[in-house]
């Protein structure tokens, strides 16, 4: 077996654990999330998009995003928006709420985000990107708070700007870009290709982070040599499934992959995450709790028909007792072909 290897990375003047971090993602990633994905050994977290318009910050929905309370630093925090001066605002309000590194978001395709010009709508106007990350960065540095970048390859697959746009990001002061491996027509559709991934980082001297199309231990050390990124991001494959950044963590830092975790430990974290969920949204988090708990047992047995009676559950105790009743039934069944 290969000796245990240091994993870590420095960003600014924070020590990231590892080199397996959550990818941002909206109405997933929330503080509840974040924490026990944290504490089962994600080595960074990225913040649900926090939006840069100032009308919208005492919002409950905003206001929540805002939230870092228990979280383990450093504390990232995602912006998204338009206007320079209002993203250099929001990256000051947001650090001033406890972040510690400010994500710019040049990646997300929903059309909602496109829309309006923001996201990886950006990247079709690379003159406002740039003037977006010098007002971002200008306000950051005197905090000394680092500010990194998630992009995609470019707007269409004839548009692959990526490299170009990294380099200024570069130049301007961006500490760490993430690259999806999709353009923005391609949404999450295809097949996430890291060649582009692997043109950065050749020209880069600050980190690259590949993101796309990896879930499993031996995609993340197959995309790593390809690509020579310094470390990896991982978004869709972790849906339910907070604890998988950690499992491929120490494969990479072990050189071998750790046992899949078992039904008990399974069904232990989701019920953790299940209080934390309704501590955190309150009355609303019994419906939001659904497709947690509906992506944590997609794969297990009885999933379809436990799902149809989850789903109409309306009190947090009857949740939490539906799921321990489930995996316990699970267990009774046929424990050991279970937990592979």
């Amino acid at each position: 077996m290969p000796p245990p290897q240091d994993v870590s990375l420095m960003l600014g003047r924070h020590r990231l654990a590892n080199r397996v971090f959550a990818a941002p993602m909206a109405g997933v990633t929330d503080l509840p999330w974040r924490r026990i994905a944290r504490r089962l050994g994600a080595g960074h977290c990225v913040s649900e998009m926090v939006t840069s318009r100032r009308e919208l910050w005492d919002t409950l929905k905003t206001s929540r995003r805002r939230d870092h309370s228990g979280e383990p630093g450093p504390i990232a925090t995602q912006l998204v928006g338009v206007d320079p001066h209002d993203m250099a605002a929001a990256a000051i309000a947001n650090v001033a709420a406890g972040a510690q590194i400010i994500d710019i978001n040049m990646g997300c395709p929903a059309k909602k985000v496109c829309s309006i010009e923001a996201g990886s709508a950006l990247m079709r106007d690379e003159q406002q990107a740039l003037r977006i990350i010098d007002a971002v960065v200008a306000a950051m540095q005197p905090l000394s708070v680092p500010v990194t970048l998630k992009m995609r390859t470019g707007w269409c697959a004839q548009q692959r700007n990526a490299p170009r746009l990294a380099r200024a990001a570069q130049d301007a002061g961006v500490a760490l870009i993430t690259v999806h491996g999709r353009s923005r027509e391609q949404g999450y559709g295809g097949v996430a290709e890291h060649d582009t991934v692997a043109a950065i980082k050749r020209e880069l001297s600050i980190p690259v982070v590949a993101n796309g199309d990896i879930g499993s231990a031996a995609q993340a050390r197959a995309v790593l040599a390809a690509t020579g990124a310094d470390a990896v991001m991982i978004g869709r494959a972790a849906l339910g499934r907070p604890w998988l950044l950690g499992h491929i963590a120490a494969a990479l830092r072990d050189g071998v992959e750790p046992p899949w975790p078992s039904l008990e430990q399974q069904r232990d974290w989701l019920l953790e995450h299940l209080r934390e969920h309704h501590a955190f949204h309150g009355a609303g988090g019994m419906r939001s709790a659904r497709k947690h708990v509906g992506w944590a047992i997609a794969e297990l047995p009885g999933a379809a028909a436990f799902r149809a009676v989850f789903n109409r559950l309306e009190d947090p105790a009857a949740q939490l007792d539906a799921v321990a009743c489930h995996f316990d039934a699970l267990l009774k069944r046929a424990p050991s072909a279970l937990a592979a």
